[in-house]
């Protein structure tokens, strides 16, 4: 999940209006007629790239430690209405520091956000700071050594790196560099690969970037040898259904590799990506994956586990979700 990426077109309005940044006009694009105009626009996204254009004219509106706070916050709780436990979240760094907004305002905001979750709904979380592959590798360079110098990493504020924004032509060896600095740190890593991108990416994810976990990954089902070598490792992929077929990568949920990766032993996780840009929040995304696949409660199971395995979030916070899920399966075992 990006937090960016859950900016609602109300709230996108809301802090334009309070922090005087001038939206596209409606004689321009008549996307940003209201929010619900916007919103609109966003169910007809042709590509990633497409969707990107928008997703990039939004983050002017956030200036502030509390309009990050806001945001994730807005997030949150409606994670927390939908169940969720646990969140682990990518954020843009490059795409604030580079109009000018401090990274430390930045990670304030959030970092306050993920505090009151915590209190307020018992919801854990993680941040990820993601490489906006579009940028010089040099921009992707220095944004790490902030963080680094500033102990986020060492200190507990971030979990890992990741590597997100336009795949196809740019391909993730480009940022092995990094990659090699953050792995001699003991630093996680993970990288979008495989979803607009051939399989070949998440190939050189995994051996030139040393990446723990691939972000989407829907193209290794093109490749069996590869997808027998994930399964192998136990690296887990993050799949984001209705991203998938919001950007085009499938026609219908239906169409995802779900089954094959199931049959094949391949461990995954079900996310929302962006969800106030893709129409689906995590609750969403689990139903329509039950809507197209009629998996069975071991099916689920098994996702569910490989979810909490893959996290990272410590043992003894495993440990509590692992209890959680098992409650919950009991209880839906009893009721059916």
């Amino acid at each position: 999940m990006h937090l960016e990426g859950s900016l609602s077109p109300k709230l996108l309005f809301q802090l334009a209006a309070s922090n005087k940044i001038e939206l596209p006009s409606p004689n321009s694009d008549p996307a940003f007629t209201s929010p619900v105009t916007l919103e609109s626009r966003y169910r007809k996204f042709s590509s990633l790239d497409d969707f990107l254009h928008y997703y990039f004219i939004g983050q002017p509106v956030l200036l502030t430690a509390a309009d990050y706070e806001l945001l994730a916050y807005e997030y949150f709780t409606r994670a927390h209405a939908d169940g969720v436990h646990h969140a682990e979240l990518f954020f843009d760094p490059q795409a604030h520091t580079s109009r000018g907004v401090p990274y430390a305002t930045v990670v304030e905001g959030f970092t306050r956000a993920q505090a009151r979750a915590k209190q307020d709904f018992g919801i854990t979380s993680k941040l990820i700071l993601c490489f906006l592959r579009h940028l010089p590798v040099t921009s992707a360079k220095t944004t790490f050594e902030e963080a680094v110098a500033l102990d986020h990493f060492s200190d507990g504020t971030l979990a890992g790196i990741g590597l997100d924004s336009s795949e196809a032509s740019f391909p993730p060896e480009m940022f092995k560099d990094v990659y090699k600095s953050a792995a001699e740190k003991g630093i996680r890593r993970t990288a979008h690969a495989g979803e607009e991108g051939d399989s070949s990416y998440i190939e050189r994810a995994l051996d030139e970037c040393k990446v723990q976990r691939i972000d989407h990954g829907i193209r290794l089902a093109d490749d069996k040898a590869l997808m027998k070598r994930v399964a192998e490792q136990q690296t887990i992929l993050t799949m984001c259904p209705l991203s998938n077929v919001r950007l085009r990568c499938v026609g219908e949920v239906k169409d995802l590799p779900i089954r094959g990766f199931l049959d094949n032993g391949v461990r995954f996780s079900i996310n929302s990506d962006d969800p106030a840009y893709f129409g689906g929040y995590i609750l969403d995304n689990y139903c329509a994956v039950q809507e197209a696949f009629r998996l069975s409660i071991e099916e689920w199971k098994g996702i569910v586990y490989a979810s909490i395995d893959g996290s990272w979030c410590d043992d003894a916070r495993k440990s509590e979700l692992m209890d959680k899920a098992n409650d919950c399966m009991t209880k839906f075992q009893k009721q059916s």
